[in-house]
């Protein structure tokens, strides 16, 4: 078996050697291997054994020399994926636009890739398309270790850590501007927003989230490119919009996507309503810092809750309009649900295990002031009850006038029984008026009533 492998890695010679950036030995940076995954080592030296450069980087460098817990870490390595996955027992490629390879040694995943290079020759592998626009649909065509770097898109992210010699190589001056808490894009600015639109949603995601400026440079010609956001696939942007949203920055990431003009894209029918109303701009910030909290508390946070939140001022103004159109509440609060859910899913796939908890929290807010006689204790075991009671929660912290709905539920679900009983009794509802279908006159035969 072992001998067979290495045939395999003698028909392809490794690409490229660590022969450019600047070279940080480890008296001049602040990082060791004990820093670094155990899992992420084991990666690093078993394609160093094999013959190939690999080394940690990305945010898992980035965040450490930040003081920073990293959410996890990244491998860069010359070997090719389908040279890499043999070298381990549990990896698989995957991906298409980015053909890269996860290994898993316990619970973490080590993502691991192949050095890219910006220009396609006879030399390299892969394949490299691109639109009219100048946006990259696939990129898989491998190069050097200074390949990789120069396409990477934030100098922050190009520091390439070595942990067998604990060295670093630098190609952009990265760790010049982490010392300024510098966000800037590598290259040109507008050319690389435009091979990937999704830099742009990635620069204001890591300065809210670090706190860092953006360069002058890189800032220039963001908001002229916003419009290129309207290019990026659904699922992509859904999955773009957890990370800012639920970063722990969540406001600070808002007030920057709004300066830019990018919340346009993300969720478009919102912009309307906050214009036209300060509660719907209010109810968001408190959404983001409510969020902010949970995640810097650690817990639990969920998408439904935040979507719920941003279409909540396009479902409550559509709902009036129809009810003021003769519909019953109910009814024309599911159908601007649904002409709000599927407005945003071709903007942002939202799967369905989060649109139908966002309905069911919609829906609890015309029933949760419903709640005289069994209908309280009903609507406790509800299993979206908590989230309902939180949204109501969230709307009365706004500024809109809830009649005192959301201190009622917290004083009902801290009292025992009896006392809820009462709670329940005091409540008087109006009735509502029901037409009443009267039964039809029986015709008498005639003829009975003969002498």
């Amino acid at each position: 078996m072992l001998e067979r492998i290495n045939k395999f890695f003698q028909r392809k010679k490794p690409q490229g050697k660590a022969n450019s950036g600047r070279l940080i030995t480890a008296d001049k940076h602040a990082l060791t291997p004990d820093m670094m995954s155990a899992d992420a080592l084991k990666v690093v030296k078993t394609l160093q054994r094999a013959g190939f450069e690999a080394y940690i980087v990305g945010g898992g460098v980035r965040d450490q020399l930040l003081d920073l817990k990293p959410k996890d870490f990244d491998v860069a390595t010359n070997a090719e994926p389908d040279q890499v996955k043999p070298l381990f027992r549990r990896a698989r490629i995957i991906g298409r636009r980015f053909q890269i390879v996860h290994v898993q040694y316990s619970r973490e995943i080590i993502e691991v890739t192949t050095f890219r290079s910006n220009q396609q020759s006879q030399k390299t592998n892969g394949t490299r398309r691109q639109t009219d626009t100048g946006m990259l649909t696939r990129d898989n065509v491998f190069g050097t270790l200074s390949d990789d770097a120069s396409r990477r898109d934030l100098s922050i992210n190009a520091l390439y850590y070595n942990p067998t010699d604990n060295t670093l190589r630098d190609f952009a001056d990265g760790l010049s501007d982490i010392k300024k808490r510098l966000v800037r894009i590598m290259g040109d600015p507008a050319t690389r927003f435009r091979e990937d639109p999704v830099r742009l949603l990635r620069v204001v995601r890591f300065a809210a989230k670090l706190g860092f400026r953006i360069d002058a440079k890189t800032a220039a010609p963001m908001a002229g490119l916003a419009d290129n956001l309207a290019q990026v696939s659904a699922p992509r942007f859904f999955d773009e919009s957890l990370k800012l949203f639920m970063s722990g920055q969540g406001l600070a990431t808002y007030k920057l996507l709004q300066e830019y003009a990018f919340f346009d894209y993300i969720v478009p029918d919102l912009n309307a309503c906050l214009q036209r109303d300060a509660i719907a701009e209010r109810l968001i910030e408190q959404a983001f810092t409510n969020t902010d909290l949970r995640v810097r508390s650690r817990k639990r946070v969920t998408p439904a809750f935040i979507y719920a939140a941003l279409l909540w001022p396009a479902v409550a103004q559509r709902s009036k309009e129809y009810r003021e159109q003769g519909e019953a509440p109910l009814s024309a609060l599911r159908r601007a649900a649904d002409n709000a859910l599927s407005r945003q899913v071709t903007v942002t796939a939202i799967p369905k295990r989060f649109s139908i908890p966002m309905r069911e929290i919609w829906e609890l807010q015309l029933s949760l002031p419903r709640r005289a006689g069994a209908r309280a204790e009903r609507l406790c075991s509800h299993p979206r009850f908590r989230a309902a009671y939180d949204f109501v929660l969230l709307r009365e912290e706004s500024g809109e006038d809830l009649e005192g709905l959301g201190d009622w539920w917290t004083r009902y679900q801290e009292c025992d029984t009896q006392e809820r009983l009462d709670m329940a009794s005091q409540i008087k509802e109006p009735r509502r008026s029901r037409t009443r279908r009267r039964r039809p006159k029986t015709r008498k035969d005639p003829s009975t009533n003969a002498e």
